[in-house]
């Protein structure tokens, strides 16, 4: 005979499990991260499991960049350099789709975008949550 705590626990379970699964489907659905160290980066959102994927993932880096145009069509092949406070570039890519997830060290940041049409800088704060900064050419 079951008793109550371990019908909690099912339920519970049934509650849970469902979840955590459609999480863990919609973050393979991302492309590996690249860079090295503490410095690192991984761009797409293109096609509905990949989009759904990185809207999952935001919270877990301290920075995404989000391109789009002026008509809020998303925009692709962004060349994107991020340098520290001492100007020197902590990570430079070519961002495969509109949405770029980004792991760096807390500091100050300056984002410079290039989507060929238009160039766009924006400074950030990178540190004590996530930050999203995006950028409308």
């Amino acid at each position: 005979m079951f008793n109550k705590t371990r019908i909690a626990f099912v339920a519970a379970a049934c509650l849970v499990l469902p979840g955590a699964a459609t999480i863990a489907a919609a973050q393979s659905a991302m492309p590996a991260m690249r860079g090295e160290g503490a410095a690192r980066y991984v761009c797409g959102g293109i096609g509905s499991d990949e989009s759904t994927a990185f809207r999952a993932a935001m919270k877990e880096h301290p920075l995404a960049l989000l391109f789009a145009r002026a008509d809020g069509a998303y925009e692709a092949d962004v060349a994107v350099s991020i340098q520290n406070e001492n100007n020197v570039t902590a990570l430079a890519f070519r961002a495969s789709g509109p949405v770029c997830l980004i792991d760096l060290p807390a500091g100050k940041y300056v984002v410079n975008a290039d989507a060929g049409s238009a160039s766009k800088k924006q400074s950030v704060t990178v540190g004590g949550g996530s930050k999203s900064v995006d950028f409308r050419f």
